[in-house]
């Protein structure tokens, strides 16, 4: 009896850990189970993660590109702010280069008026007077008969003799005069490409002239007024070297110095007005210098 109480028991107690046994199983399957879904939420996770910071990762490179962009935009800001600049400043230079050219302009006219006077006077003191006739002395016969000369020779005491050569200097002279009034005229009057081809013209016609300095400096200054500023700088050079005692070498170096204005050449316009005011300071020109150089001066010292 004890004895198969014994083997119940112990039979009891092998089901009882069989059964322990069997329960160990599924609990482990079951933590099993348990840390497999751990796993997969976690996995889950780490992929919610991932994609979240593939999306930053979009978002920083969109930032990227937009900083990028901005700082390219503010390089073409910057550009368009200096580009703006620049067209202020040209177009204020450009206004005080028209009101250098109108003052300019002003002085030319002026001086215009004031040489064309001067002109006229110097050619009345320059051009000699009309010699005068002696009158003829009437015979019997009341014919027109010339006063005799002392030992005057048979040709002088001829009323056939032809036209002496002081005649013929007279008509030269007379020529000469003309031509130069109507190339001067056409100067006054506006038309300086004719008026610039006449005083050439009268240059090469009468290199010798009272006038030649005159007739090259109004060359000069019809060149000017045509804005061929190289070649009017060349003609008032040209007179100044060939002239260099004529009282208008003063105003053709002024000419010189409104041409190289032009030509943008200020250091060479501030040392030929420089030059005019030291060796002819009481010339009007010297005083127009002046003016001039205090313009430059102050246009550089605004710069």
């Amino acid at each position: 009896m004890k004895k198969l109480v014994l083997a119940l028991c112990l039979l009891l107690g092998g089901v009882s850990a069989a059964q322990a046994g069997l329960f160990d199983d599924d609990e482990a399957r079951a933590k099993i189970i348990e840390q497999q879904k751990a796993i997969l939420q976690l996995q889950a996770q780490a992929q919610a993660l991932q994609t979240k910071l593939d999306d930053e990762q979009k978002q920083r490179l969109a930032v990227d590109g937009r900083v990028t962009t901005l700082e390219k935009s503010q390089t073409l800001l910057d550009m368009l702010n200096q580009i703006e600049q620049l067209k202020a400043e040209i177009t204020r230079l450009n206004g005080k280069i028209e009101v250098i050219a109108r003052d300019i302009e002003v002085t030319q006219q002026r001086q215009r008026d004031l040489y064309t006077d001067i002109d006229a006077r110097l050619r009345k003191l320059e051009t000699p007077p009309a010699p005068v006739k002696e009158p003829v002395k009437e015979s019997a016969n009341s014919e027109a008969v010339p006063p005799a000369t002392p030992n005057a020779s048979p040709q002088e005491a001829n009323p056939s003799t032809p036209t002496p050569p002081a005649d013929v200097a007279a008509d030269n002279s007379a020529a000469e005069n003309k031509d130069y009034e109507a190339a001067h005229a056409l100067f006054k009057a506006g038309k300086y490409p004719q008026s610039a081809t006449a005083f050439e013209k009268f240059q090469e016609t009468y290199p010798n002239s009272k006038f030649a300095g005159n007739a090259q400096y109004w060359l000069g200054y019809a060149r000017f007024s045509q804005r061929d500023y190289k070649a009017a700088m060349a003609a008032q050079q040209k007179m100044v070297k060939t002239y260099p005692d004529h009282p208008k070498v003063p105003d053709a170096m002024y000419n010189i110095a409104n041409s190289q204005i032009q030509l943008s050449d200020i250091d060479g316009a501030r040392q030929t007005l420089k030059n005019i005011v030291a060796k002819y300071p009481l010339s009007d020109a010297a005083g127009l210098a002046k003016k001039r150089l205090s313009q430059l001066e102050a246009i550089k010292s605004k710069n």
